[in-house]
């Protein structure tokens, strides 16, 4: 271990982890190494002779663990971004390793004892608001791991996590598996008509990665709703990728996630909740079942309305095209078609005018200097990325005082898991001196040497939503790491991401980075209006597919235990048909073989944050255009007040802070054609 990088703080600046330095032989000692450290720390805690206190037991807690919380970011990242064969097998072994060690600690009733003293006593302590709020989260980690379960409960506890946390590695590995595996291949350019002529390139890059040189591929991304669908002219081709998408992962991933939501159910019946669900909205602004329920019973039936009517019409358009039997395949290109020829807005018109350089530097970067009065600097040398796409931002305030450091990686390539994530590589804490270092993931795919990187309108939406969570990690200004960033409620996380959204359309942001890549001519104000008049177009589609999808996740976490499910595809057709979302061409963004949100990310019985999220999200972003203070103020007041605040201050009296009042669902139904 003595010439591991992950033995020592970094020296880099900002501590950035040293990737130059890093092999992947490195990982297995420095996790072996971090997991013991930190058992022994926190053994020395429980064993104290000293009554506990809050410094000898909860700052003590804060302390415990520094080499595994240095090793385990770096290696969650490069498992998900540069997965290699060694890395599976290292997050396949390891996997359940970690989970043990997690209840390791939780568990060992001598240290929950002295924490439940302090917790008991806390009234009495003269806490600061932050120390207070650092115990009470701790205790309450503590509790909802298993501390208070009987022994016998908490010896099934410890064997559930261990094989969910391994049926969840073996989840990802067989997606992985499928995705590359699912990928299209043709033979001559002509087949993919429709494409651009730097779309093709791209394909024919792709195919070239996957060791079909001469071919043309197209990758699948994570979600239902292929991009390449509303462009490839060729039916058959359609419907194959289609069915390429939706049968992904289902053979091996669905008897796996049935499991793997037998085993979420049982465990949550230890802890006396009648379903995973329950047992996870319990600790979110959500707060029940019913909420959740009632939000969604309140979306249905006018989103099914509006893709009810906005179906019609798109299949109106494909029979005056001679199409007798328009299918699910049909609907996205049918979909761009009929937004040409009403709106006449086309996709492929905008794509030279949102370059990612350009929409990076111009758009996004630019809104955070307008909104907070950020600058961005890129750095090379020893500053250096964990891979050569990645390039590494300094943040700096609008004195010129150091924020952070802001890592892009934003192509796709075979050994990067689909989506779009942020992940927090160091942890801002003032307790240890540190600042953030966030990292965004996107999947754009890669142009050809030479070509530029022209992204779609969604694209530019992903590239705005990320840096919202990478700004949420970056403005954490609190003093323990527990309570920084983006440790927030799993349906309040996605609401600074979806706020920032709104740059990519505010005049001052769009008219400076939608520019031609080449002539640098400003996005023409004939194509500004045509997207104004276009905006609501299209959105029963997307909601009730996202419904679709939350329905699904709703279904799996709220069975009870010992109610396993046999045929998956049955289960999902029963449940989207109970739900009154079983529509026809509009299947679920994602199905059950491919929904790694669930069976792999936190977001189980969660997928619906996305939606919870959104209300705050569209309260917010009316708030900012009426509240009759100049953009940089409000920015200022967001920041200071919810950004900055992590958990350190509960998320909705974060919310109220800022708006004065609880959130409206008025402005969601407006933006989604609800109201």
């Amino acid at each position: 271990m003595t010439d591991n990088p992950f033995l020592d703080p970094s020296p880099l600046p900002f501590q950035l982890p040293p990737f130059a330095a890093i092999a992947e032989e490195h990982y297995r000692p420095a996790l072996d190494q971090g997991m013991a450290e930190e058992r022994e720390q926190t053994a020395r805690i429980a064993a104290d002779p000293e009554p506990p206190t809050f410094d000898n037991t909860v700052v003590a807690l804060e302390r415990a663990g520094a080499l595994l919380r240095r090793v385990q970011p770096v290696f969650d990242n490069q498992a998900a971004a540069v997965s290699t064969e060694g890395l599976r097998e290292l997050e396949a072994e390891y996997r359940p390793l970690l989970a043990a060690h997690a209840d390791a600690v939780h568990l060992d009733a001598a240290l929950f004892a002295r924490l439940d003293q302090v917790h008991g006593r806390r009234a009495e302590l003269g806490l600061e608001p932050e120390e207070l709020r650092l115990l009470e989260r701790r205790h309450e980690q503590f509790v909802r791991a298993g501390a208070r379960l009987p022994e016998q409960a908490q010896r099934r506890l410890r064997e559930l996590n261990a094989e969910l946390a391994a049926a969840e590695s073996t989840f990802a590995r067989q997606l992985r598996a499928a995705n590359q595996a699912g990928a299209l291949l043709v033979d001559r350019p002509e087949q993919l008509a429709g494409f651009s002529e730097g779309e093709l390139a791209a394909a024919a890059e792709s195919a070239r990665e996957l060791g079909q040189d001469g071919r043309y591929a197209i990758a699948l991304v994570n979600f239902t709703n292929q991009p390449a669908l509303a462009k490839l002219t060729d039916r058959a081709l359609r419907r194959e990728l289609l069915e390429r998408t939706l049968a992904r992962g289902l053979a091996d991933n669905g008897p796996l996630a049935a499991r793997i939501a037998e085993l979420r159910a049982e465990r949550a019946g230890l802890f006396g909740y009648p379903s995973h669900a329950a047992y996870v909205v319990a600790d979110q602004t959500a707060g029940t079942v019913d909420a959740v329920a009632g939000l969604l019973a309140r979306l249905v039936p006018a989103s099914v309305a509006n893709v009810e009517r906005e179906l019609a019409r798109l299949a109106a358009a494909a029979e005056r095209d001679g199409v007798e039997d328009f299918g699910p395949h049909d609907v996205a290109y049918y979909a761009e078609k009929v937004r040409k020829a009403e709106y006449d807005l086309d996709e492929a018109e905008l794509r030279p005018y949102h370059e990612l350089e350009r929409v990076l530097k111009d758009g996004v970067f630019h809104a955070a200097e307008l909104v907070y009065g950020l600058s961005f600097t890129e750095r090379t040398g020893e500053l250096g990325g964990y891979h050569p796409d990645t390039r590494v931002f300094e943040v700096r305030e609008a004195d010129g005082t150091p924020l952070g450091l802001f890592l892009a990686d934003f192509f796709a390539r075979p050994s990067k898991r689909g989506g779009a994530w942020m992940d927090e590589l160091v942890t801002q804490g003032a307790l240890f001196g540190r600042s953030a270092v966030v990292v965004n993931n996107l999947n754009i795919t890669k142009p050809a040497p030479g070509r530029p990187a022209l992204l779609s309108l969604d694209e530019v939406r992903t590239l705005f939503h990320e840096f919202g969570h990478a700004l949420h990690g970056l403005f954490s200004d609190v003093r323990f790491p527990r309570l920084a960033g983006t440790r927030v409620p799993r349906d309040f996380v996605e609401f600074p991401s979806q706020v920032n959204e709104m740059w990519l359309s505010r005049p001052e942001v769009r008219a400076n980075y939608a520019r031609h890549h080449e002539t640098g001519e400003p996005l023409p104000q004939h194509l500004l209006d045509r997207l104004a008049a276009a905006e609501g177009f299209g959105q029963g589609l997307r909601m009730v597919e996202v419904l679709a999808a939350t329905v699904l996740d709703w279904a799996w976490h709220t069975r009870p235990a010992g109610q396993p499910v046999a045929d998956v595809a049955e289960f999902e057709s029963r449940v989207l048909a109970e739900a009154g979302l079983a529509v026809p061409g509009v299947p679920p963004r994602y199905r059950t073989g491919y929904f790694s949100h669930l069976f792999v990310g936190d977001y189980s019985a969660g997928y619906y944050s996305y939606l919870w999220s959104e209300v705050l999200d569209a309260d917010t972003v009316e708030w900012f255009g009426s509240n009759g203070r100049p953009v940089r103020e409000s920015g200022e007041l967001f920041r200071r007040e919810l950004l900055s605040r992590g958990d350190s201050v509960p998320a909705m009296a974060a919310y109220r802070a800022v708006l004065g009042r609880e959130p409206r669902v008025e402005p969601l139904l407006a933006r989604r054609g609800l109201g």
